[in-house]
């Protein structure tokens, strides 16, 4: 009686496990894109040319000696004063991506470029 009690259970927990769904990386939370911004006077320095499409996650930090701030995609950051960092979340569609530093003056300067999300 018992070997067929166990025989049952083990059967039943074979079962389950046939019909539980199994997980794929694809069904996982949307992966995210880190991109160090290096910002100093008058350029930025940015660790990759070319990113996913989806979240992108811009890790900025000013070694310049003046506030500085990345608009990219619509979006802007805050200013980021001398010695500081930030972090800045943009989610971008495919294609060229142009960015800048909206403080008067800098863009102007060469602190633009083009990010390209494939």
């Amino acid at each position: 009686m018992k070997a067929r009690s166990l025989m049952l259970a083990l059967v039943a927990a074979a079962t389950a496990l046939l019909y539980t769904p199994v997980a794929s990386p694809n069904a996982s939370a949307q992966q995210s894109t880190t991109v160090t911004v290096t910002m100093k006077e008058f350029k930025f320095t940015l660790s990759r040319k070319t990113v996913p499409h989806g979240t992108v996650v811009f890790k900025l930090v000013n070694k310049g000696t003046l506030g500085h701030d990345f608009k990219i995609a619509g979006k802007k950051s805050k200013l980021i004063g001398k010695g500081k960092t930030g972090k800045f979340t943009v989610t971008l569609t495919k294609g060229k991506k142009a960015y800048l530093c909206t403080v008067p003056g800098h863009a102007a300067a060469g602190m633009k470029g083009t990010l390209r999300a494939t």
